[in-house]
């Protein structure tokens, strides 16, 4: 029961920092873009961001993996009640 639970929290801390990761690179691939444009095309002030893109829709199909997945390890004892209805509760957009 120790492995299964150490193997799914090592998978949430590394899609975590790949999560990080990549948003880090994004950002900076931005601020050499930024420098490397010419100086009269560089704004003079800050421009408000763009709004984020609308969520995607939800895939029932793909939401209801994810809660077969999630009751498949609780009842193998790799998440305890809380933990799953924390999960539960993120997948459904609670």
């Amino acid at each position: 029961m120790g492995l299964l639970r150490g193997v799914a929290r090592t998978a949430v801390v590394a899609g975590t920092a790949t999560a990080v990761s990549n948003r880090v690179s994004r950002r900076q691939a931005g601020r050499w873009a930024a420098q490397e444009a010419p100086p009269e095309q560089a704004p003079q002030e800050y421009a408000a961001p763009p709004p984020p893109p609308p969520p995607a829709a939800p895939d029932p199909d793909a939401d209801l993996a994810r809660l077969q997945q999630l009751g498949e390890l609780r009842a193998s004892g790799v998440l305890t009640e809380q933990e799953f209805q924390t999960q539960k509760s993120r997948i459904l957009g609670l």
